[in-house]
């Protein structure tokens, strides 16, 4: 793709985060289809949001999240009112931009969907666009090449749609020389920590204090139901990983589909661009081919002037200071009217006449020509059999599903049927607590869910068969199990006290604390153990957000000034402000500036698209059921 458009919009991709929207999000043709039955959650024009896509976006969110976080995911996390909530308002919000696309219909034409996969970094090889991988990897995900390019097309159309509500996002220099000023101001600092354990030896706690707060707190010990299980994984990669796959059958594949190994010719090329939108009036259409032509005709003069006059005329920032070069590239790389200008000059140096695209008019020079080649069947063997494999595993996978199902419940009392009948290994866990944290596969709540049953655990039966994605099926059942139970006294008394003296001490440090304050602000003199002096600035990482608004707002109109912090669960700590340095005025070219810009742009645009969102509220009449969100929850 041309370098001008290689970067998508910043405040684009800030209201994408705002919404969270997946990258293959939902038209309205599929909103419409899911309508239906009563117990929507809510509805937007009418168009219901029903339980269903309600679950699948929480599970699709969990998935992110779980991503994101990894060990320290916490599945009970999103069932919080505020988290369901969230998901809510995120479909909603989705919805309502959906609804917006279709009312506008606005379209995206074919070249840039084209252009925008041939720039997706997976589906590239050596830094090009590659067809074979862009087909595989669609096939590994079960999605079809329609289907996809359907999908981003829509998403493409949301993009222009966030697009006009981000070109009204201006940022004064003034303000951002303001704020500029305030976030690099420096306030030079001393400091002494008044810590809770200097205090310890102070507190004096009551003789039944210890049972008091255990049995005000009694939820805090107790120690939940765990069980030991035993399990079965049908898995499809595991399935993959069995199988054997004939040379003959790769060769097969091979041989009936060449186009997938051929990698195409390649050429490099130089371009002078004269932007010019394709909606653009008549007469800037006409002003930008006439200059395009007027410089073809200067080239057609003096052929050896191609990379100086891209340098002075070229409007594609990206390649202009290159010369125009573009470097090499594949076919479906560029967008198409491009493309078949390139592909179309046959030997090196030769130019292409005016050419128009969505960008404007190009002049194109070949600069470079790699032949097609056919990749070996060595050379792709590996590739075939992997996917032979994968497309045979799923293929199994899916015939042996329901009997898989059908066999753990039948034979309810033992997973080892299954497993003979499989060929599968009964694995076991350690612990596992209903709430806690598991490794895979127990880290799905349905299946965790279905092992604290009462079925399971009271009447000792097989889990149900339960998908836990990639391909997975997993089976469990309960082989041992201890309820939940209370911590004795005993046991966690001395904890207790340590807790409740530590309590004890920092309202001591505190209080301590607050007193020299006192008599430091009135000027007395205070024997304190301050600190070597050091620079804080609002931007700094590591201080904890309640040391640096105390720090800056302490007063500065007398200096040293003094202002103190309680320090949760430590102490406390005061601060002797010593000198204040503000910046000077910043430079038009200070990258300090520009990202603070950045920063003020991000924060306008959230307000802007607040305010669009609220507008569209308004426009498509959206209702929420609070009740039936609570109903929703997944058991």
């Amino acid at each position: 793709m041309f370098d001008a458009v290689r970067n998508n919009k910043k405040i684009v991709q800030v209201f994408l985060l705002l919404i969270t929207l997946p990258f293959a999000f939902w038209g309205v043709d599929s909103y419409v289809k899911n309508a239906g039955s009563g117990g929507e959650l809510a509805s937007v024009g009418g168009v219901p949001i029903t339980p269903a896509e309600f679950q699948q976006a929480q599970r699709e969110q969990q998935d992110r999240m779980r991503g994101a976080l990894g060990a320290n995911f916490d599945p009970a996390m999103m069932e919080t009112p505020e988290a369901r909530r969230a998901v809510l308002e995120n479909l909603v919000n989705q919805r309502l931009l959906a609804l917006e696309v279709a009312k506008m219909r606005l379209r995206t034409p074919d070249e840039r969907v084209r252009s925008t996969i041939a720039g997706v970094p997976a589906f590239q090889e050596n830094g090009h666009f590659s067809l074979p991988r862009y087909e595989a990897m669609l096939k590994a995900q079960g999605m079809t090449q329609p289907v996809f390019e359907s999908r981003l097309r829509h998403d493409l159309a949301l993009q222009q749609v966030l697009g006009a509500v981000a070109e009204g996002v201006m940022v004064p220099r003034a303000s951002a020389e303001q704020v500029y000023a305030v976030q690099l101001e420096e306030r030079t600092v001393s400091e002494v920590r008044l810590a809770a354990p200097q205090y310890a030896a102070a507190v004096k706690l009551a003789d039944d204090a210890a049972q008091k707060y255990y049995d005000a707190n009694r939820k805090q010990f107790e120690v939940p139901a765990q069980v030991r299980a035993e399990y079965v994984v049908l898995s499809r990669d595991a399935m993959a990983d069995q199988l054997a796959i004939a040379d003959a059958d790769a060769r097969k594949e091979y041989e009936a589909h060449p186009e997938r190994f051929r990698q195409g010719g390649e050429r490099r090329a130089s371009h002078i661009l004269i932007q010019a939108d394709k909606a653009a009036g008549a007469e800037v259409l006409k002003a930008a081919r006439e200059k395009a032509e007027g410089l073809l005709k200067q080239l057609k003069a003096n052929p050896a002037d191609f990379e100086k006059i891209a340098r002075e005329n070229s409007q594609d920032p990206g390649s202009a200071e290159k010369g125009g070069d573009l470097g090499f590239f594949a076919r479906g790389a560029m967008v198409k009217p491009f493309e078949d200008a390139v592909f179309g000059l046959a030997k090196e140096g030769e130019l292409s006449g005016v050419v128009q695209s969505d960008f404007g008019f190009h002049i194109v020079k070949l600069t470079g020509v790699k032949a097609e080649k056919l990749r070996s069947f060595d050379e792709a063997k590996g590739e075939i059999v992997a996917e032979l494999k994968r497309t045979e595993a799923a293929k199994k996978f899916a015939e042996l599903v329901e009997t898989f199902s059908n066999t753990v419940y039948e034979q309810s009392d033992s997973l080892q049927p299954a497993a003979d009948k499989f060929k599968l290994a009964v694995k076991t866990t350690d612990w596992l607590a209903r709430n806690g944290k598991a490794q895979a596969p127990f880290d799905n709540d349905k299946l965790l869910g279905e092992l604290f049953s009462d079925d399971a655990v009271k009447n000792k039966r097989n889990t149900n068969a339960v998908d836990v994605g990639n391909g997975m099926l997993v089976a469990a059942r309960v082989a041992e199990f201890k309820p939940a139970s209370l911590r004795a006294l005993d046991e966690v008394k001395a904890a207790i006290e340590k807790g409740l003296t530590i309590d004890e001490a920092v309202k001591l440090a505190e209080k301590d604390g607050e007193a020299k304050l006192a008599q430091l602000t009135k000027g007395e003199a205070v024997e304190l153990p301050w600190s070597a002096a050091h620079t804080l600035q609002r931007s700094m990482q590591g201080v904890p957000a309640e040391i640096m608004r105390a720090v800056y707002r302490a007063p500065t109109d007398k200096l040293p000034s003094y202002v103190g912090v309680k320090v949760p669960n430590a102490g406390y700590a005061l601060f002797r402000v010593e000198k204040v340095s503000r910046p000077a005025a910043p430079s038009q070219d200070d990258p300090r500036l520009a990202a603070i810009k950045q920063q003020y742009a991000r924060v306008m645009a959230e307000q802007d698209f607040g305010a669009y969102i609220a507008m569209l509220r308004k426009r498509y009449d959206v209702k929420v059921n609070a009740a039936a969100l609570e109903g929703a929850k997944e058991r």
